[in-house]
């Protein structure tokens, strides 16, 4: 009887591998829209936790370019939206939305500010 349970283990634990992925590896000189691209791809394809890494890597390595800081803020909580952590993507987007009050907001992709604040406010509306 065990031997039948076999071939339902082994399969299921090729699902589980396949299913699974490493860590995401980007090259030291993977330029940030590359790395964008990329995250892009993985949400595209519901690989939600891979485009988070990538992400993060933008933040991590490209702390000074304020375009991708903002695209990859952006992106994050947007990702947690979509994945229904609304509480989540509450704080991301109002954290993003306090870049916005500031003397530099002139310096900041514009287009975010407004994406934030409609994804905030069809939150609103489902909180109603």
């Amino acid at each position: 009887m065990r031997l039948t349970y076999l071939p339902l283990i082994v399969v299921l634990g090729m699902l589980l591998s396949a299913c699974h992925s490493g860590p995401v590896a980007v090259k030291a000189d993977t330029s940030p829209a590359e790395i964008v691209q990329r995250a892009q791809e993985a949400s595209d394809k519901n690989r939600y936790n891979q485009a988070l890494e990538y992400y993060e890597i933008i933040l991590e390595r490209f702390p000074d370019d304020i375009d991708m800081v903002c695209t990859a803020e952006y992106e994050i909580a947007f990702i947690h939206y979509k994945q229904r952590k609304y509480d989540l993507a509450r704080e991301e987007f109002n954290a993003l939305l306090e870049r916005y009050d500031s003397p530099d907001e002139v310096l900041l992709p514009p287009q975010y500010k407004r994406l934030a604040a409609i994804v905030l406010e069809r939150m609103a509306e489902k909180d109603k």
